[in-house]
């Protein structure tokens, strides 16, 4: 690769937790540029600056040629397959293809992609649950059954009783002992020369849709180091992949799946410094790679988070001092973030206050700089702020209910108290 020359990679699909951890992971570094793509468009064009819609599903007969001018149009280097199936399907058709996938082998995918086979390939290994194949071996319950072929324990399910387990087609199913402990999810990086170079678990506490929401990382212990280098020396893999593990009764970790993708909460991961995304990029480059882990533990809880877009476009923002770009004696930092993104984007910012102080005092007190706005006027108590704003194409925000019921009345623009700006915010970069 030229030097200089910035790492062209794309995400696809661009939907789910693992592509948007994918983008924060990878948009922010200064040698690489990040694009996104999906078949079927849901949350990816509210994170990618750089977003393809109406990719054909992998499913299309010409899928291969439309996806190779989608690689050459755009340059990408590398491609960051985000689904299991859409891994083995680009795994298997690599020499088909403009740019290099990352992930393991066909091989690898193939296996990864079906439960039934992973567990085939480590079956003379002390860490797979015990199997049962048919009615007649099942002599202990509870046992648990879930789909060859599945994510997010989509039709997974607990086996109580005897005629529960006849209803299984055991061609399609993996049925195991029932795990009851703690689950974990084991991140771990893979180099170019197929040298397991880390591993990090991190517990699985509350579960969203099959994604952990809740979660802490975890030592590693002799146990887990094992079971990471067994499947490292079975499996090809370059760069990030992961297993999920989980204690049987007597309190031992039994192997549950492996996938040769990113997975939505190697954040946590992350947040330790380690940045396996990046890595797997530079190890598919077959660059040098150094890890340094940050000297401690990470504990992480989320919810949703909604990502908007509104159909107004405007160039203008009239903003309030007190209580909204201030609040409760310290900086709004959700306001700041949002004025900042207003500069990026060439709006024009006019602030409109009332501040009984001298404003240029209390900016600096603030560590405010002045030249954040393209204009600062002071408005009396006699005056209304209406009658400084020129209304083509503007917005206006300000906590009070009085200002802003003024103002629509008056100007006819939208106006926003200070919790609408998270409405405003474009999380695109």
């Amino acid at each position: 690769m030229e030097q200089n020359k910035k790492i062209r990679i794309l995400i696809f699909p661009a939907e789910g937790a693992n592509a948007i951890e994918l983008h924060d992971a990878l948009s922010t570094c200064v040698n690489t540029e990040v694009y996104g793509a999906s078949s079927v468009e849901r949350h990816g064009r509210f994170i990618f600056r750089n977003f393809i819609g109406h990719v054909p599903p992998i499913s299309d007969e010409h899928f291969v040629e439309a996806f190779n001018r989608i690689l050459t149009d755009y340059g990408i280097d590398l491609v960051f397959p985000t689904h299991d199936t859409v891994v083995r399907y680009l795994a298997a058709r690599q020499d088909q293809l403009a740019a290099r996938v990352l992930g393991g082998d066909l091989r690898t995918t193939e296996i990864c992609r079906s439960k039934i086979r992973t567990h085939e390939c480590f079956a003379d290994c002390d860490f797979v649950p015990r199997r049962v194949t048919s009615f007649m071996e099942a002599i202990d319950y509870p046992l648990f059954a879930k789909p060859d072929e599945g994510q997010g324990a989509v039709g997974a399910r607990r086996i109580d009783r005897p005629e529960e387990l006849q209803t299984i087609d055991f061609n399609n199913y993996l049925v195991t002992e029932y795990l009851p402990g703690e689950e974990y999810t084991v991140d771990c990086l893979t180099d170019a020369q197929g040298k397991l170079r880390y591993v990090s678990p991190r517990s699985r506490e509350r579960l969203m849709a099959g994604i952990a929401v809740a979660g802490r990382t975890q030592p590693v212990t002799g146990e887990i180091e094992r079971m990471a280098r067994i499947i490292n020396e079975r499996l090809h893999f370059v760069g990030l992949w992961y297993f999920q593990i989980r204690r049987n009764a007597a309190g031992a970790f039994r192997l549950m799946e492996i996938s040769a993708r990113c997975a939505g909460t190697m954040c946590l991961t992350r947040a330790r410094g380690v940045n396996l995304p990046l890595l797997s990029v530079y190890a598919a480059l077959g660059y040098e790679i150094a890890i340094h882990e940050n000297p401690y533990q990470v504990r992480m809880d989320r919810a949703l988070i909604g990502r908007y877009e509104i159909d107004y476009p405007y160039d203008t923002v009239y903003i309030d001092f007190d209580d909204t770009i201030t609040l409760r004696g310290a900086v709004n930092l959700n306001v700041i973030r949002y004025l900042y993104q207003c500069r990026n984007q060439h709006k024009r910012i006019v602030l409109l206050t009332r501040h009984a102080e001298v404003i240029g005092e209390t900016l600096r007190r603030y560590a405010l700089s002045e030249l954040l706005f393209d204009e600062i006027v002071s408005v009396s108590d006699t005056e209304s702020k209406s009658s400084f704003i020129d209304p083509r194409r503007a917005i206006f925000i300000d906590n009070a209910y009085k200002e802003r019921d003024e103002v629509a009345r008056v100007c006819g623009i939208p106006v926003f108290d200070v919790d609408g700006v998270e409405f405003l915010l474009d999380w695109r970069y």
